[in-house]
C-alpha cells in the first residue's frame, strides 16, 4: 500500500516532490504517512481526487505555523505541502488588486508589492506565514484595527475542494480543500509609520488608554499585559497625529514598534484562548479570568478591539481547563463575548472543545 501510494503521488508531482514522510511532518501530534507538493492547482486536484479514491485524510501545509490551530484531526494520512504553489500574477497598480498562489509566503508578497508602492494590509503574527494559511483562519495582526481581518480584502479566492474539483467563490470560512490563489485589493504603502507607548499597571488602565487612542487617526491599538510586572498600551500612527497622543500619555514618539509587537503571547506548550467582547468589558473579563484560574494571566492583543489572547499553562489538566472555559463563557454571555480554544498541545486538544474553522473567523 505504502509503495503504491508513493508511486502515484511521484506521478502527479515528479520525483523530487513526492516523499515518505518525516518525523517532523505532523498534524495534531500525528505523524503523517507521506508529503505530496504539487506545483499546480490541476495537480492538487490530482491528489485529492486519489486520496479520496484510497480514502486517505489529506492535510494542507503551508509553512505549518497553524497546522494545529482549531479542533484537532482524526487522521493525518498525507500532508499536501504548498510551497511551490507561489507567485503573483495580474498585478493591477491603477485598480489595487493583485492575484497571488495560496503557498506565496505574505512576507515576500509584501516585498514584492512595496516595489510598486503599496501593500497588503494585513500582519500576521506568524512570521512564515503563506497568504493561503493565513486566508484558511483569517489570521489577524495589529493592523486589523484599521482594516479589519485578511478575509475582507479577499475579492475571490481559487481552491480545490476535498474531491478534487476547482472552485472560485468570494467567501472563506466555508471552503473545505486546498486554497490555491486569491484576488486581494491592495493599499498605499504609508510614508513612516510612529509608535506611542505608555506603561500601564493593570487592565483597568491598559483598556482606559486603549480608549483615549481609539479618539485619534490610529491605525492599530495593542495592549500586552504580562502575569508579572507593568504591562504597556501602544498605538500605531501612519499618518499626523502621533504628538497629540504623546502629548496626552506624556511619552514620546518613536520609530520603532515595542519589542512585543506583532508578535504571539504563547508558545507551544501553552494553551491559546482568544478573548473577543466590546473594549470597554475587556478588562473586566481579564479579571474574570484571572479569578477562574487563580492568579494573573497573560494577556496581549487588539485591545482597541476587544479581541486578545490569553495564555493558560499547559500544564494544566483537560477538566480544569473546560471548567475554567465554562466559568468564562457564562461571564462572558452576559456581555455578549465568545472566547475560543485556539491551540494547545496535541494530548491537551484532543479532550479539549477546541475551535472549530468557523471559530477562528
Amino acid at each position: 500500500m505504502t509503495s503504491r501510494i508513493f508511486d502515484a503521488l511521484v506521478d502527479i508531482c515528479g520525483p523530487d516532490y513526492a516523499r515518505v514522510a518525516r518525523s517532523i511532518d505532523t498534524a495534531g501530534g500525528r505523524r503523517a504517512g507521506h508529503v505530496a507538493v504539487p506545483a499546480t492547482a490541476q495537480a492538487v486536484g490530482d491528489i485529492l481526487r486519489f486520496a479520496t479514491d484510497e480514502g486517505l485524510a489529506v492535510v494542507p501545509r503551508g509553512s505549518g505555523s497553524k497546522i494545529n490551530w482549531g479542533a484537532p484531526r482524526e487522521r493525518a494520512d498525507l500532508i499536501l505541502d504548498t510551497a511551490r504553489l507561489s507567485g503573483l500574477w495580474s498585478h493591477d497598480v491603477g485598480a489595487g488588486t493583485v492575484e497571488v498562489a495560496g503557498g506565496t509566503p505574505v512576507r515576500a508578497l509584501q516585498a514584492a508589492l512595496a516595489l510598486r508602492g503599496q501593500r497588503l494590509p494585513v500582519d500576521p503574527p506568524s512570521r512564515t506565514a503563506t497568504v493561503g494559511g493565513m486566508l484558511a483562519v483569517n489570521e489577524s495582526g495589529p493592523l486589523r484595527h484599521r482594516f479589519h481581518a485578511p478575509a475582507e480584502h479577499v475579492e475571490r479566492v481559487g481552491y480545490v475542494d476535498s474531491t478534487g474539483q476547482p472552485g472560485r467563490r468570494p467567501g472563506l470560512a466555508e471552503i473545505a480543500g486546498v486554497i490555491t490563489s486569491a484576488v486581494i485589493r491592495l493599499q498605499p504603502l504609508p510614508a513612516a509609520r510612529h509608535w506611542v507607548t505608555a506603561p500601564v499597571p493593570s487592565p483597568l488602565q491598559a483598556a482606559k488608554l486603549a480608549a483615549e487612542a481609539t479618539g485619534h487617526e490610529v491605525s492599530a491599538i495593542e495592549a500586552d499585559l504580562p502575569a508579572e510586572g507593568p504591562g504597556a498600551v501602544s498605538a500605531l500612527f501612519e499618518d499626523a497625529g502621533a504628538d497629540r497622543l504623546a502629548e496626552a500619555w506624556g511619552v514620546p514618539v518613536t520609530p520603532t514598534a515595542p519589542r512585543w509587537w506583532g508578535q504571539y503571547p504563547f508558545g507551544r506548550d501553552d494553551v491559546a484562548l482568544r478573548l473577543s467582547v466590546a473594549p470597554e468589558d475587556l478588562a473586566a473579563t481579564v479579571y474574570a479570568l484571572a479569578d477562574a484560574i487563580g492568579g494573573a494571566v497573560p494577556v496581549r492583543g487588539s485591545a482597541g478591539l476587544g479581541s486578545v489572547l490569553a495564555v493558560l499553562p499547559g500544564t494544566l489538566p483537560a477538566e480544569r481547563l473546560e471548567q475554567i472555559m465554562e466559568t468564562l463563557r457564562h461571564v462572558l454571555m452576559a456581555r455578549n463575548g465568545r472566547a475560543a480554544l485556539i491551540t494547545a498541545p496535541p494530548e491537551l486538544a484532543s479532550r479539549l472543545d477546541m475551535a472549530t474553522r468557523r471559530e477562528l473567523f
